[in-house]
């Protein structure tokens, strides 16, 4: 399973900020908005506490949102 996080609406997306600015020197042009989060990957036996892991240890619920997605 995967972990998708990323900074909440309204947060500074430093990272973000910087591709978004760099993109029209390298010739991309039409893309209004970037965002840059991170992927988890995760091998785990149960989903039954996962919500608690991403709490406390890989996401930072103050200013990031995540989403876990499951394979189908």
């Amino acid at each position: 399973m995967r972990v998708l996080i990323r900074p909440k609406e309204g947060i500074l997306d430093a990272q973000g900020k910087a591709v978004e600015t760099a993109l029209p020197a390298l010739g991309f042009e039409g893309i209004r908005e970037v965002r840059v989060g991170r992927i988890v990957e995760l091998e785990a036996d149960s989903t039954e506490r996962l919500e608690e892991l991403c709490e406390k240890l890989l996401a930072n619920p103050l200013i990031e949102d995540y989403e876990i997605v499951t394979p189908a």
